[in-house]
């Protein structure tokens, strides 16, 4: 059994052979300097630090939302192709909308998964002068008429996962020494979350084993939903990869290179993978992915000097350039990810971003 407790008591010299766990139920924002607060502070703290990543435990949501979530999504990926086709994201602007296998692109190398990504519903921003790039990704979703109920469902994940996100924001911000709220103007207003519902399915020996190749996420905070025993996530660390296999009821947590920049790189936005799954087999994920509104600028942190002095300072990437405005991440990721979509409604970004 996983030890929720252990994660603060290690030290830089111990070997990582797993993710450490973290769990929820321990804080109580109200009795910050309880014991069990700051077990947990310390805990989350000391597991974005050194790895990025780590289990969550705890968190609250029920079994059965959770259920809800796997089942349509299972659902959708058994549509007919035709049904799934209707809303491919060629056809949106705003990068929303069904993407068919090999569709995506992670260090210019094909991904091998199907998926639905759904943002925020909202209208789309004119262009016009004054008016940032970035903007382009606001704009309504693709919803499947062969299944009615998924938007419904996705609404109910988004609210939840919000309240989930902001919580975590609230706790890092203490165990870092800062008050709670130092990261709420960011998120006040148009947040920009981002749901991908995904399905790896198996690849043939003896082709390539990407599922996803090896990134960091370029936002603020993902948790990771996967089905119960299907394998395939893998986190760098130390020059070489942790295998991260999903555990029932608990999300896999990683904070983004916006983290990074806040702390200047106290806190760790980590390279990772998935593998294809064996054949026979495929597997659901479900990443969402919490983020500020496109315009927001992420608080550049003042750390408690203990804790400053570890601070590694930003990762230095130049084909890989972080942004502290969310929206310029952003837009970058998904002109390089979905390429076909750039080509057919933003050709001109394309050329701007080749400059």
């Amino acid at each position: 059994m996983m030890d929720a407790m252990s994660t603060h008591a290690r030290t830089s010299a111990d070997p990582v052979t797993s993710l450490p766990v973290v769990d929820l139920s321990q804080w109580d924002p109200a009795v910050p300097d309880s014991e069990r607060s700051v077990a947990f502070l310390d805990g989350l703290r000391d597991a974005t630090h050194r790895i990025g990543f780590f289990y969550l435990v705890g968190h609250g949501i029920p079994d059965d939302r959770i259920a809800e979530l796997m089942d349509v999504s299972r659902r959708f990926f058994a549509l007919p192709e035709a049904d799934k086709l209707a809303i491919e994201n060629l056809r949106s602007p705003h990068f929303r909308g069904y993407t068919r296998v090999g569709g995506e692109r992670t260090q210019g190398r094909t991904d091998w998964r199907e998926q639905i990504d759904i943002g925020p519903e909202r209208p789309a921003v004119p262009a016009g002068p004054g008016v940032p790039d970035f903007e382009v990704l606001e704009g309504p979703n693709q919803w499947p008429a062969a299944l009615p109920e998924l938007q419904q469902v996705m609404e109910r994940w988004d609210a939840t996962l919000a309240d989930l996100g902001r919580t975590l924001l609230a706790a890092w911000a203490v165990s870092l020494g800062q008050p709670a709220d130092v990261f709420d103007a960011a998120f006040a207003d148009r947040p920009s979350t981002l749901i991908k519902i995904v399905r790896y399915p198996a690849r043939p020996e003896p082709e390539a084993k990407q599922g996803v190749g090896a990134h960091k996420d370029g936002g603020v905070l993902t948790l990771l939903l996967v089905e119960p025993g299907k394998g395939g996530l893998q986190v760098e660390h130390d020059g070489g990869w942790i295998d991260a296999p999903p555990v029932p009821g608990a999300f896999v947590v990683n904070i983004g290179e916006l983290l990074e920049v806040a702390t200047g790189g106290y806190l760790k936005a980590t390279v990772h993978r998935v593998e294809s799954p064996p054949v026979g087999s495929d597997r659901i994920s479900v990443p969402y992915f919490f983020n500020p509104a496109l315009a927001a600028r992420i608080p550049l942190l003042t750390l408690p000097p203990e804790l400053a002095a570890e601070a590694a300072g930003v990762t230095a990437d130049p084909d890989n350039p972080i942004f502290d405005t969310y929206g310029a991440n952003a837009l970058k990721s998904r002109l390089r990810a979905h390429p076909d979509v750039a080509a057919i409604h933003h050709a001109d970004l394309v050329a701007a971003q080749a400059h």
